[in-house]
């Protein structure tokens, strides 16, 4: 038996506005978009959706049990988030005027747009956590099989991601573009993503299970 509408409703709604509270993959999405322009951050967008599956597939099988339990685990993939981070909070630092390109012309390829966006979210072991404490409060064990319900629930959360995040991207690519028609702005656009990469990574450190 499929959830009733009033769940999957109340659910959607849930999910859009958890999309909306400022957290580290959409301010990663808004730093991106704001240096490399409009669709570069739509591809990140893409690759956090796509981490997103990983999740919701982990918890359906039960996975992410594993990082709520295993302080080794949930600190080996913290760290590895974080020294991600640093290290685009270094290559923004490094970018001169030349590293903010507009959106017609991005300096990343889309495959490294779209890593950039799987990376972030797969390292986040929080992320899990929070879809292993929030998806399985909307099943039903009465309306059928629990782990089918956790993918339905998990694939509407994603949407209500891209739908948030992709807005985001729009907006912030408009004002990477204004930013893009003065070199000192360029710079400055690049300091500030380097900040907002190095307070990410420090939040990520200093998160526990």
């Amino acid at each position: 038996m499929m959830l009733p509408p009033e769940t999957l409703i109340t659910f959607f709604s849930a999910s859009v506005i958890l999309a909306l509270a400022p957290g580290p993959d959409n301010i990663f999405v808004l730093a991106q978009s704001a240096l490399h322009g409009k669709w570069s951050g739509v591809f990140v967008t893409l690759g956090l959706s796509t981490g997103l599956v990983v999740h919701t597939i982990a918890v359906a099988l039960g996975v992410a049990v594993i990082f709520k339990t295993s302080a080794l685990a949930f600190t080996a993939l913290k760290l590895a988030g974080a020294a991600y981070l640093l290290y685009l909070a270094y290559m923004s630092f490094r970018a001169g005027a030349s590293g903010t390109e507009t959106n017609q012309q991005p300096k990343l390829g889309k495959r490294q747009l779209y890593g950039r966006g799987v990376i972030m979210n797969l390292t986040n072991p929080k992320v899990s956590i929070f879809f292993l404490a929030f998806l399985p409060q909307f099943a039903d064990p009465a309306r059928g099989p629990v782990s089918t319900q956790i993918l339905l629930l998990g694939a509407i959360f994603i949407l209500a991601t891209i739908f948030i995040f992709g807005a985001i991207a729009l907006m912030a690519g408009a004002i990477g573009q204004w930013f893009a028609k003065s070199p000192k702005a360029q710079i400055a656009l690049n300091r500030v993503a380097g900040t907002v990469f190095a307070a990410l990574a420090l939040k990520l450190v200093t998160t526990h299970r």
